[in-house]
């Protein structure tokens, strides 16, 4: 039955209402989304998003107020006050994406409102995001008996990937534990490795080469001492894609060095794991199946929206013995090989049915057409980074191993802190004309623009504005 709001329930709208409603809010999604091309790559300006925050604030309210005037307020004053990171002219940081599908998922799993946090409440909404796991674990390459989770990202998947290493390696003594990573380590790993309980000690941060890669022989010399010294090395780090160039650990190398030293070898792909998706992606990931952990965050390389990371692991029993705990009140948990009570093995109780953000577009649209998106991605920063290498006034200090770059300004005479400022003020260059956004980082204690090609809405097009006005800013006087 449909019929006018009930003034005394207005929680429970009609079947017209809720229609009314979804037409309302596309009317303003819709045209947003078709005009993300046009709309400024980001906004940058923190007085304005200051004042805007500043007159956002609001009482609780009381009343309330007809959906249209809210989506007025979101559409035309609040969004647009933002990096706008689902558009094709961001190439900063690590581009997220927003496909439309997985929006209609989550609409889909918001309104069925399921627990999934046990298999019994929802089995066949748990074996959807099941399946999706076992994808992901036959992408890295795991086999019989591996298993993991979809987390809220990339940090809290990293914290579950410690603790369950704490757990098989070090068991309840802690303190004389020592885990090892780059300087050019995600720092999600590092503060994992604080929530994990473990002092500040037991992180030994390890200097990269000159490429930006862990040295296997440098963790081999770090372990050697710690264990001189009656420590317990139990950890070693490796990244599938740094976030400052974007470079690629010797993963055959890190894999040996832990399997001889009875390490446990996590393996961050947050970002550049599903390039596994892609020849050359498989080529240059080499060894990532050795593993004990690997960390991929869907809502970058599967272009799902932000929230979306995922942990997988060998031996999916370790997360449960790091993670499991009995209650009188929970419902009876599952023994059946391969079905998984989501709650034993992360430390999440209650939890979004995030599966169906990543299960209907990989089932809607294949695998092949995320294939084709990445390879174009690798295709579009090897293309940029061929222009760069001949261009006048430019250091390309990172070739793409995968679809990020960085480069520096290069002026003869110029002293290193010169040359920090003059790259800075061609990154601002850049930004200022809004059609694509990049973002800076230091590097071995230099300043370097970087630029990282990942969103499934950027194509060729794009990223010639982007050389277009790098080129523009080396040009301008001063």
């Amino acid at each position: 039955m449909s019929g006018p709001v009930d003034a005394f329930h207005p929680l429970e709208p009609s079947a017209a209402e809720m229609r009314r409603l979804i037409e309302v809010a596309l009317g303003r999604i819709v045209p947003h989304l078709e005009s993300l091309g046009e709309q400024p790559a980001a906004e940058e300006d923190l007085e304005a998003g200051l004042a805007l925050a500043r007159r956002l604030e609001e009482p609780l309210p009381e009343g309330g107020t007809d959906v249209e005037t809210l989506l007025d307020l979101l559409f035309d004053e609040v969004v647009g006050h933002s990096f706008n990171a689902a558009g094709p002219g961001y190439l900063a940081y690590i581009p997220g994406g927003g496909l439309f599908l997985s929006a209609v998922a989550d609409l889909v799993a918001s309104s069925v409102n399921r627990y999934t946090g046990v298999f019994a409440a929802a089995p066949g909404l748990v074996q959807l995001e099941l399946n999706v796991v076992r994808w992901l674990c036959e992408l890295v390459g795991f086999g019989r008996g591996s298993g993991g989770f979809l987390a809220s990202g990339g940090s809290t998947a990293t914290l579950s990937a410690v603790v369950a290493a704490r757990h098989e390696k070090l068991g309840e003594e802690l303190l004389d534990g020592v885990l090892y990573v780059s300087d050019q380590v995600h720092h999600c790993v590092t503060k994992a490795a604080r929530l994990a309980g473990l002092p500040a000690r037991a992180i030994r941060v390890l200097a990269s080469d000159a490429s930006g890669r862990l040295d296997p022989a440098s963790v081999a010399r770090a372990v050697e001492e710690d264990r001189r010294r009656g420590r317990r090395p139990f950890l070693v780090v490796g990244s599938a894609g740094t976030v400052n160039t974007g470079a690629v650990d010797p993963l055959p190398e890190l894999a040996e060095l832990a399997e001889r030293e009875g390490l446990w070898l996590h393996v961050d792909a947050a970002y550049g794991g599903f390039f596994q998706l892609t020849e050359r992606g498989r080529a240059r990931l080499a060894g990532i199946e050795r593993a004990d952990s690997v960390v991929l965050d869907p809502h970058k390389g599967l272009f799902v929206p932000y929230g979306c990371g995922a942990l997988v692991v060998r031996d999916r029993a370790a997360l449960r013995r790091a993670h499991g705990q009995d209650a009188d009140y929970m419902p009876p948990l599952h023994e059946d090989e391969g079905r998984v009570d989501f709650s034993e093995i992360t430390p999440e109780l209650s939890r979004p049915y995030r599966g169906l953000r990543v299960w209907l577009p990989l089932r809607a649209y294949g695998m092949a057409a995320f294939r084709r998106q990445l390879d174009e991605k690798l295709d579009l920063a090897q293309w940029l980074a061929g222009e760069l290498a001949g261009e006048e006034g430019i250091e390309l200090v990172a070739a793409p191993e995968l679809s990020l770059l960085a480069l520096r300004v290069a002026r003869p005479g110029a002293s290193e802190e010169e040359r920090d400022e003059l790259t800075r003020r061609v990154q601002r260059s850049i930004n200022r004309r809004n059609r694509v956004h990049v973002t800076g980082t230091r590097f071995h204690g230099r300043y370097v623009l970087r630029i990282c090609v990942l969103s499934f809405r950027t194509h060729r097009e794009r990223v010639e504005m982007a050389l277009e006005d790098l080129r523009a800013a080396l040009a301008e006087p001063g």
